[in-house]
């Protein structure tokens, strides 16, 4: 009797060699390029070292397959999320979007950060960047994910508003200090610019900005919380600071 081969087994076998072919050759394609976007509070470096923490994280396989089935992303500092585009096997984009932070407030030896919202996004031992420090606020116990519990939440308008003129002139400072009344004072380095209420403020940081260049090395107390816009040829009164002071 003549036995005739057993087909079931042999499909089986091919099979099972064929997935074991694309698994191997799967396992073995691993990123090779990885550009960063929307990043600043983080190096491109860095971004790659906090996502991509193991071996197995290269695998381009295995990294398009934990994008797509939306298992959490790692949690990054100061990072709302990221999303990752493969512009081929070798290739991945990682397009970071940062959380919103107009500055942050000293609290119990850390630095809460917070929005324009005034909710507090992130606290850190480390001082951010071009992230001023902001004086003067009066609040209670600081919760994460929380606003900050101040009296009046239209400071957090004139903050944001004052930190956005002051990006579009590309004016740095370090502090913004208020005091009882709600008047601003701005600390570059060794200078200090009382700005006053919030009233005119886009015109105030225009003077500023355009007296910089003359200001720069010095050392003292620039008033333009006497700014007019309507006399656009008034002095403005700077005190330097003696050495002894």
């Amino acid at each position: 009797m003549i036995r005739l081969p057993n087909i079931k087994s042999k499909a089986k076998f091919i099979i099972l060699a064929v997935l074991s072919i694309l698994t191997a050759v799967l396992l073995s394609v691993n990123i090779r390029q990885v550009t960063v976007s929307g990043n600043s509070q983080y190096t491109g470096n860095e971004i790659v070292e906090l996502i991509f923490q193991k071996n197995m994280d290269w695998n381009s396989a295995y990294c398009y397959l934990k994008e797509k089935l939306e298992i959490q992303h790692e949690q990054i500092p100061f990072v709302e999320d990221y999303k990752l585009i493969f512009h081929d096997p070798f290739h991945v984009e990682i397009i970071v979007h940062e959380k919103s932070v107009v500055g942050y407030v000293s609290y119990m030896s850390s630095y809460m950060y917070f929005d324009k919202d005034g909710i507090v996004v992130e606290s850190a031992n480390k001082k951010l960047a071009d992230i001023p420090l902001i004086e003067g606020l009066r609040f209670g116990h600081i919760v994460l994910h929380q606003a900050l519990p101040v009296e009046s939440h239209e400071i957090f308008e004139d903050i944001l508003k004052l930190t956005q003129v002051l990006e579009t002139y590309g004016l740095i400072v370090d502090k913004i200090q208020y005091d009882t009344k709600g008047d601003a004072t701005l600390f570059m380095q060794e200078l200090e610019i009382f700005l006053g209420d919030s009233s005119d403020i886009n015109g105030k940081i225009a003077e500023l900005s355009d007296m910089m260049p003359q200001l720069a090395g010095n050392s003292g107390v620039l008033y333009l919380n006497t700014y007019d816009p309507i006399n656009r040829q008034m002095m403005y009164t700077f005190k330097k600071k003696s050495q002894n002071n």
